[in-house]
């Protein structure tokens, strides 16, 4: 089934029957039972925009280094610590929580030179490592061993041991001799480029500085490597640093183009500006393949050829569409939404690269395409049917050969192995990954890695529900929860959402939702128009001036469940992080009476003064959100930007939100304003509370036990807000009124 609108007149006698129901339980507020929150002074700051006079009382809080935002840091951490508290509950989930997210994945090495290199954080560790192995002489059929005794190659510990600095591997020379590696200080999207010396065990001077970059490669000759550098205040350009040479002197080939952030239209530009993305593919022999982002529904593909002396040429420039190119057998392969929103795959001659001469090699399905791999001469194609995995096998030409045993509800990757078979990776809410290895002739499948993760998915069950949003469009929802489990309004119920940049929520495993089954709840995952589960247009449907839906969808989703018997608005929580937790914001503003909690992560909130927010990397978000610089694309904007639409006097939900200093992306001034908003704002006598940390960010900077330590306190918070203190029923001092005080 497919999503489709049908505008209903029973929507409206249906919501006004609800409206009766969220009313009364919402109706006895008590004196609350909870401390009250630190003081936050007002400072009134007055702004004007397109003739629109807003009042911010916490723009003080803006300054992240000033003493006064510090020390308020300190007091809503403290405060958020006396809420929750050091609990038997939270001792629990913290105990449960290490044991379902500690089990290492399947490690697959990259082979350089005489040895395998990987990524592995090893027992009793809290970041992962860079190892290495010397090649096997016998070629190994099984998955590498997690715990085996390897040589470290670079131990973030070293660098700072508290295990907030984390490495990746970024690429190796030709020969094997050199390793580019990046270092992330924190949560930071930033990172430092270094180059290392294998065989010496050492750094070379060469350094590219704490910045933005997209992929790097080593040149073929392993004398230097091309990278994409990004800033704020120019468009992303391409460089190429030739070793022993000072990074200043390294040639720009392609890029440029400054460009006024408050002036970009929501439509982008054909030049590179500070919302653009920059990519680059080699072909091997000197020919480069330049994909250019604007924002996340459009592409510009560029060809250019570095031994001959022109420009690069336009592939496919100006068209309202997304590219994802690679270099295949001498031609290039495109997947396109152009002409097709549910996306295709077309073939392209370099020599004659105009639109007419272009080759279909995968023809536009009923389902969405979402990506293909080449294996052993076949065509690979992983499509989202329902917003769960299919993956069906063409020849070269695009004809059908056979598709691949994938269940229903389940999220699954595949892989190139060795020849002959390829490894199929699968899971499922109530499934931790697992993994089967193929045979790509039969199409047979035998286990190759069982779960590691100790959770018996056998005792839950997945259930896909559809729901009517206010427009009339019809949406999938997954419901999971332990079998045999009769919610009728009681069990505690969790509902997550995304629902933007084109970002599909599938229903992969994750251990917070698995522990919260565990502990008798019911977990819902709503797929919401913003994302990519249903092609271009759902897409297209709740971005810019259609954002709206997004939050109407998630809405209606929650209401489903409460129709549905699954869920009652007190028993009911929801979660978001990041453009989730912009959703979730919204909807605690719009419809606060429907949520008991709420779970609020590293959000974007002041829509408004987005495009001002000096500290933001995430620019090109104002083509996907709107910039409030544009008049229409403001009021749009104005219209549910959460935080200028908390209200004086209103009985909000428990909020709980989570930020970082070291986010680079989402700017963390929106969840501290956010929060002493809110904290002024209700009158449910119900916490708001801020956990927040100067390490974290939105790419991380969390060790593992900071992880898990914090999913325990979000967990906690949520089922003490829901009375579910007990392992599967219990409550918070037999609270059920919406103030928190015992009833």
């Amino acid at each position: 089934m497919s999503p489709i609108r049908i505008p209903s007149p029973m929507l409206g006698l249906r919501r006004l029957a609800l409206a009766g129901l969220f009313a009364a339980a919402a109706a006895a507020c008590q004196t609350s039972s909870y401390p009250p929150p630190p003081d936050t002074a007002r400072r009134p700051v007055v702004d004007t925009l397109h003739g629109v006079v807003f009042t911010d009382d916490y723009r003080w809080l803006e300054d992240q280094s000033s003493p006064e935002t510090r020390a308020w840091i300190a007091a809503q951490n403290e405060y958020a610590q006396q809420v929750v508290g050091d609990t038997p509950l939270r001792d629990s989930l913290e105990e449960r929580l290490a044991e379902l997210m500690g089990v290492p994945g399947a490690v697959f090495p990259r082979r350089s030179g005489d040895y395998e290199y990987f990524s592995l954080r090893g027992p009793g560790r809290p970041v992962a490592a860079i190892y290495r192995r010397p090649v096997p002489e016998e070629p190994e059929h099984g998955p590498l061993d997690a715990s085996g005794d390897y040589e470290v190659v670079i131990d973030p510990l070293e660098i700072r041991p508290d295990g907030t600095t984390s490495v990746a591997v970024r690429d190796f020379a030709p020969d094997g001799s050199l390793m580019l590696y990046a270092v992330r200080d924190g949560g930071q999207d930033e990172v430092s480029i270094r180059v290392r010396d294998l065989a010496a065990g050492e750094d070379l001077p060469d350094q590219l500085p704490n910045a933005l970059y997209g992929n790097l490669s080593f040149s073929e000759d392993g004398a230097g490597f091309h990278y994409v550098h990004r800033s704020r205040q120019a468009g992303p350009r391409l460089r190429y640093h030739v070793l022993g040479t000072p990074i200043e002197e390294d040639a720009e080939i392609f890029g440029g183009g400054d460009a006024s952030v408050e002036g970009v239209s929501s439509a982008g530009s054909a030049g590179l500006s500070p919302t653009s993305f920059l990519g680059f593919t080699r072909a091997g022999d000197g020919r480069f393949l330049y994909t250019v982002q604007h924002g996340w529904a459009r592409t510009d593909v560029y060809l250019h050829d570095l031994g001959a002396d022109r420009p690069p040429s336009p592939l496919a420039t100006g068209e309202p569409a997304r590219f994802r190119v690679r270099w295949v057998d001498g031609e290039i392969f495109m997947l396109t939404n152009l002409e097709a929103p549910n996306n295709r795959v077309v073939a392209v001659e370099p020599g004659t690269p105009g639109q007419d001469n272009w080759r279909e090699v995968l023809a536009e399905a009923e389902d969405v395409l979402v990506g293909y791999q080449i294996i052993d001469g076949s065509i690979f194609a992983s499509y989202l049917h329902n917003a769960s995995s299919r993956i069906v096998r063409y020849d070269m030409d695009g004809a059908r050969t056979g598709e691949l045993p994938v269940p229903d509800h389940h999220v699954a990757t595949l892989r190139n192995w060795r020849d002959g078979s390829a490894l199929l990776t699968l899971a499922a809410l109530n499934a931790p990954p697992r993994i089967l290895e193929i045979d790509l002739e039969t199409l047979e499948t035998e286990e190759w890695l069982p779960s590691q993760t100790p959770f018996d998915g056998a005792q839950y069950e997945v259930e896909q529900v559809w729901y009517t949003s206010k427009d009339g469009t019809q949406a999938p929802m997954y419901v999971a929860r332990r079998r045999g489990l009769d919610p009728a309004g009681e069990a505690p119920t969790l509902l997550s959402g995304y629902g933007g940049f084109n970002v599909s929520l599938l229903p992969r495993f994750d251990a917070r939702a698995a522990l919260w089954m565990e502990r008798g709840g019911l977990y819902a995952m709503a797929t919401l128009r913003g994302g990519g589960e249903f092609g271009e247009t759902w897409h297209r449907d709740g971005m810019l001036e259609n954002k709206q839906n997004v939050f109407d969808d998630f809405v209606a989703a929650a209401e489903r469940l409460v129709e549905g018997g699954y869920a009652s608005p007190d028993r009911l929580a929801i979660r978001g992080v990041s453009n989730g937790g912009l959703l979730v914001a919204s909807a605690l503003t719009q419809r606060p009476e429907l949520f008991r909690a709420v779970f609020c992560g590293f959000p974007d909130l002041d829509m408004v003064r987005f495009h001002q927010f000096t500290e933001t990397n995430n620019l090109p978000a104002l083509l996907e959100y709107g910039n409030a610089a544009v008049e229409d694309e403001f009021h749009v904007l104005r219209a549910f930007s959460p935080y200028q639409n908390v209200r004086d006097g209103v009985d909000y939900p428990a909020v709980m939100l989570t930020q970082g200093d070291l986010d680079t992306r989402v700017p963390p001034l929106q969840a501290r304003k956010m929060t002493a908003r809110l904290q002024a704002a209700t009158s449910s006598g119900l916490p708001v509370i801020l956990d927040y940390d100067p390490r974290a960010g939105h790419a991380g900077g969390r060790s593992f036990g900071r992880n898990v330590r914090n999913a325990a306190m979000e967990l906690a918070f949520l089922l003490e807000q829901l009375g579910a203190t007990g392992q599967g029923q219990g409550g918070r001092d037999g609270a059920t009124g919406r103030d928190g005080a015992a009833g």
